[in-house]
């Protein structure tokens, strides 16, 4: 596997990287901002989950769950929200150990 040298600032102009499977492992940079401000804006979300606005995702399993960086206050630690219980669960200290093990895995829920 090419060594990643990614972080959480890189991923604004990022053209996307999906994994063999065509799962959007990073989404582009046109998805990210289109996702997160469905998410903030949906009032039916609102209803249904904890607030957005600390998390920014940047990808997804395929299945529902989405990752994401935590805004406020800003670090490179990557998250998951489950989006069945709408927890959301440390995954790991930095966007490169994400992508290792993201791509380096056999199918959807490698993070569990």
């Amino acid at each position: 596997m090419k060594r990643c040298t990614a972080s959480s600032s890189t991923i604004p102009g990022s053209n996307g990287i999906e994994d063999e499977y065509g799962t959007e492992t990073v989404w582009n940079a046109e998805k990210i901002l289109s996702e997160n401000l469905a998410f903030r804006g949906s009032e039916e979300f609102r209803k249904l989950y904890q607030p957005f606005e600390t998390l920014m995702f940047f990808g997804d399993n395929g299945g529902g769950d989405q990752f994401a960086f935590v805004r406020a206050p800003e670090r490179d630690d990557v998250f998951v929200w489950d989006h069945e219980t709408d927890s959301r669960t440390w995954l790991t200290s930095s966007l490169e150990n994400y992508l290792r093990s993201s791509l380096g895995s056999d199918g959807e829920d490698w993070y569990r």
